[in-house]
């Protein structure tokens, strides 16, 4: 019988075994040297040597198998230095000086396994979503049967909510589908009749039916999960920092045993070299900075599963990305209402949005949720049907009201194909209203940009990421898009997931590759990188699982916290192990000289690992140099003026219409009218708000952004705003005289409009991105109408 593939558990016994092993180890050593420290306190000296001779011994024998082990795989460990230095304390009879060994050892595993365990990458949360029947049609008659017994040319029913359980064909219909699961993108698509569908994506229509192309085990999802299963696999594990330094220190210290005993002929000396040699600094000083790290790290949002992938953090150079809820929100919002002449932009919209409070679909989601947050006053519809793949349409306050496709009776109105071209141009998708059978609205949506995700690139680029590469199952054009506002090195747009699979492989062949993705879909890419992190607030639970880091937080910018994090801490290890090295060989040098007992220099030892430990804890306060310090006072101005960008957001658009009717009607009095409502929003919101930001949010910037200077760009975009603003008033002190705009002023004044509009987008973005984002706890912000974002949803 064929199954989908299940998640298989080779290093189980490993993790269990480790789990307990370096615990008990530490007790065994520690009780034995306590209980003989106070039995030579009494003086029953051979008692506590026998007792320091059981510590010695509980260490020597996991030391000797870490050792074989790391000799095996064609390294020689530190581990090697320690069972020298154990077996020669036994042989030269300095059983205290091995005890405290045995402690040293122990400690320095236990904080090793403690930072190194990796937490293991089942993928139950796929196997979950896996279907496990079928509905088979053989006449009239429908039938569950179990997913194994799916032949291919079986007719399917695919019931509304249900996962599709094969690869197979529409039949005769149009299906609406959820294929998050695959693609990322979280807004449906239609597939007509003939189109291929794939398994593991959501009927969110009505029911269809399908002719299977497929056999479970052949289909899509089926091979997603060996997908992730294989790329687990290729990971292997990381090498310490400490077997590392240690291709150096061991036979540096070895060469100084050797000669101390060939010049003085006592092996006492050769055994205290040992001793003091026992590379406690490497062993505690990468596992106490990496364990620092992990905390310092779970305390902004980001949970690091292991000290390796902290470590590989550190020194990765590419970031390959998924796009949707990544870069991107994953969820679309409006960012335009365009009423038909004589139509209320704002009422056509509460219209809509009242239809649309009883439909499931994302866009519906999109527009009653921007209804909500203009203070609009939603109706209860009545008479209410929804067609899948067309829209909704209900009786609102007397009125009929459709929200939907557009119908393809009323496509001729000519404000109608000026919002078709624009959303073309914009890649945006619409949500037509149409009123008593007029089309009188539309609606413009888009899934926008995260308001962090330029501002972090830049970041993750100074953190030594110099090859940033985003992945995406959508479309090319709007893929690019986004690559090119972020500045992304390469984009590959239109991805299934086992593309994703070996465009990541392609990338970490060449370099240490950090894979941030948060859908089903991207979990086998995930598993395959180097490091995965996933975006674990509103991603899937297998891609969670199949990451290596997730972010708790739905915030992009962790990642660059992330980075700043795994840096320092490997810095801090470094600098701890070189130092404690260095003492450990000034320390060697002395014990040669026979000035140093086997017991006294663990002692010695014992006071550098104290040295080392303390330096190692600075990776908990982060690195200072990185830290931007906002006063409370700050914080409440940046949130204000946050505030303030959301309500004049939503009316640039009056410069925008302003422009639009004196390119299309010229210069009459309707024209007039909208300049000197658009004028009168300048003069009386727009102007007060940037003169208060160039006097109070400014200044108060100057101090953790390190100079007035970081914000003088953005003061001379105050002046061109102010320069451009009091340029259309002048036209309109002219046109007054006049009664009406005069054809001279045209020209002049459509580039006032149009570019004080655009002007504004960028200035609000820049200031967005550069300034609003260093409060950590900064809301996300809808972006402008017309800005560069990702693409449309799909239409509905």
């Amino acid at each position: 019988m064929t199954r989908l593939p299940t998640s298989p558990e080779p290093r189980a016994w490993k993790d269990r075994l480790g789990a307990w092993l370096e615990p008990s180890l530490v007790v065994v050593t520690v009780a034995p040297l306590a209980v003989g420290a106070l039995l030579w306190v009494l003086g029953l000296r051979d008692a506590a040597d026998v007792c320091w001779i059981v510590a010695t011994v509980a260490a020597f024998v996991p030391a000797l198998y870490w050792m074989i082990a790391t000799l095996v795989k064609g390294r020689a460990g530190v581990d090697l230095i320690a069972v020298l230095s154990l077996a020669g304390t036994l042989l030269v009879g300095e059983y205290l000086a091995g005890a405290l060994i045995a402690v040293m050892l122990a400690g320095g595993r236990a904080l090793d396994a403690a930072a190194e365990r990796r937490a293991s990458r089942d993928l139950r949360a796929l196997l979950e979503h896996a279907p496990r029947s079928a509905r088979r049609r053989v006449g009239d008659e429908v039938t569950v049967i179990p997913l194994d017994e799916v032949a291919v040319g079986d007719l399917l029913v695919v019931a509304v909510g249900e996962v599709v359980p094969v690869d197979g064909r529409i039949l005769d219909t149009v299906a609406v589908l959820d294929e998050s699961v695959l693609t990322g993108e979280s807004l449906q698509v239609e597939r007509v009749s003939g189109e291929p569908v794939r398994s593991g994506v959501v009927n969110a229509g009505d029911a269809f039916e399908m002719r299977a192309s497929a056999t479970a085990a052949d289909s899509t999802y089926a091979g997603i999960v060996r997908l992730a299963q294989e790329a687990g696999a290729e990971n292997a594990p990381v090498v310490r920092l400490a077997d590392r330094y240690a291709a150096w220190f061991l036979p540096l210290a070895l060469l100084v045993a050797g000669a101390a005993y060939v010049w003085s002929g006592s092996a006492v000396r050769a055994v205290a070299v040992l001793v003091v040699a026992t590379p406690c600094p490497l062993l505690l000083a990468a596992p106490v900075a990496i364990v620092s790290g992990l905390s310092r790290a779970s305390r902004s949002g980001v949970v690091v599963r292991g000290g390796g992938a902290l470590e590989n953090l550190g020194h990765a150079t590419t970031l390959v990305m998924d796009k949707t809820g990544t870069l991107t929100e994953g969820r679309p919002q409006v960012v335009d209402v365009i009423a038909a002449p004589g139509r209320d932009p704002a009422e056509m919209m509460r219209l809509g949005a009242s239809v649309d409070q009883v439909s499931p679909h994302v866009l519906a989601e999109a527009i009653v949720t921007e209804a909500l947050a203009r203070g609009l006053e939603l109706s209860a519809p009545a008479d209410v049907a929804e067609q899948a793949g067309r829209g909704v349409s209900g009786t609102v306050g007397g009125h009929r009201v459709d929200v939907g496709k557009l119908p393809e009776t009323l496509t001729g109105a000519e404000w109608a194909r000026k919002v078709i071209n624009r959303a073309s141009l914009d890649s945006a998708a619409v949500a037509w209203i149409v009123v008593d059978g007029e089309l009188s609205a539309a609606i413009l949506l888009r899934d926008p940009l995260r308001r962090q995700a330029p501002r972090t690139i830049r970041r993750l680029r100074q953190a030594g990421l110099n090859r940033l590469v985003m992945l995406t199952g959508d479309r090319p054009e709007p893929a690019r898009e986004v690559a090119t506002v972020l500045g992304l090195d390469e984009v590959y747009a239109g991805q299934s997931p086992s593309d994703k699979v070996e465009a990541v492989r392609h990338e970490r062949d060449r370099a240490v590759t950090v894979m941030v993705g948060d859908g089903v879909n991207d979990a086998p890419a995930l598993a395959t990188a180097t490091i995965g992190v996933a975006m674990g607030a509103r991603g899937s639970t297998a891609s969670s699982e199949a990451a290596d880091i997730v972010l708790t937080s739905d915030r992009l910018d962790r990642l660059a916290d992330a980075m700043d994090t795994a840096r320092w801490s490997r810095r801090i290890a470094v600098q701890s192990a070189v130092v404690g090295m260095s003492l450990s060989l000034l320390a060697m040098i002395v014990a040669a000289l026979g000035w140093l007992p086997p017991a006294a220099g663990a002692l010695l030892q014992e006071g550098i690992d104290v040295a080392v430990i303390l330096n190692a804890l600075r990776a908990l306060r982060g690195n200072p140099a990185l830290h931007t310090e906002l006063g409370s006072d700050t914080a409440a101005l940046l949130h204000r003026f946050a505030g303030e960008h959301d309500t004049l957001r939503d009316t640039l658009a009056l410069l925008r219409t302003a422009a639009d009717d004196l390119a299309a009607r010229g210069g009459d009095q309707t024209t007039l009218a909208a300049v000197e409502d658009a004028h009168r929003f300048l003069v009386e919101e727009l102007l007060p708000h940037e003169q208060a930001e160039e006097t109070e949010l400014y200044p108060a910037l100057a101090a953790p952004l390190g100079s007035r200077e970081a914000t003088a760009t953005m003061s001379r975009t105050h002046a061109e705003i102010q320069r451009l603003s009091m340029r259309i008033g002048n036209h309109l002190r002219v046109a007054r005289t006049a009664g009406r705009i005069g054809p001279d002023q045209t020209e002049d004044l459509l580039a006032c409009l149009y570019g004080l509009y655009a002007l504004l987008q960028l200035h609000f973005r820049q200031e967005e991105e550069n300034y609003f984002t260093l409060g950590d706890d900064a809301p996300e912000y809808a972006t402008a109408p017309g800005e560069s974002d990702s693409g449309p949803p799909a239409p509905r």
